[in-house]
């Protein structure tokens, strides 16, 4: 029986802008679940990320904004300088605190957040990237119940960030990158 998943998050680090463009141009434009994406980013970045990942997706793709609900067809990517979090009313909120893995924003935060309130209904895949950032935080949605996709680390221009998540969380599925989008289009199918 297929489990009702209601939100998907996803961190990306060195070479996520690519990697990002590549999985959600491959989803629809009636995509049905929320997608929420932490991309590393140096404090002070605009929001070039956002526009250009727009420019690529059928769904819109925005930088999130704090109080905002989350709404389906819709990408969220986390502001530089922020941590992203997922509030228990479905919302989105922005948070200064210190960096965690030196990182702000961070995947960890967000992935933990969006567990807590999601609970097994949750998606969560680690991209390319040169840290741990989201190793985690894939563990506690994995914990939870969700679903734990790991970009296969031989595909991703940075292996040690889903080397790191494979290594930490019981992963449900390790794909190239060029499947995960229609893996997740897959999820949501009738």
């Amino acid at each position: 029986m297929k489990k009702n998943y209601q939100a998907v998050v996803i961190g990306a680090s060195m070479g996520g802008m690519q990697a990002l463009r590549t999985l959600l141009a491959q989803l629809p434009n009636n995509f049905p679940l929320p997608v929420m994406v932490v991309q590393h980013q140096m404090r002070g970045s605009d929001d070039f990320l956002a526009e250009y990942l727009n420019r690529y997706c059928a769904v819109e793709v925005k930088e999130a904004c704090s109080n905002e609900p989350v709404l389906s067809a819709h990408v969220y990517i986390a502001p530089a300088g922020y941590h992203l979090l997922v509030e228990e009313e479905k919302t989105l909120s922005l948070s200064v605190d210190l960096p965690v893995n030196y990182s702000i924003p961070s995947i960890d935060v967000l992935f933990e957040s969006a567990a807590d309130v999601y609970g097994e209904y949750l998606v969560g895949i680690v991209l390319t990237g040169a840290s741990v950032d989201g190793s985690q935080g894939l563990k506690k949605i994995k914990a939870y119940g969700g679903l734990a996709v790991v970009q296969d680390p031989v595909s991703a221009e940075a292996p040690e960030m889903p080397a790191a998540a494979v290594n930490a969380a019981e992963v449900d599925h390790i794909l190239p990158l060029e499947e995960i989008g229609v893996f997740l289009g897959g999820l949501t199918d009738d």
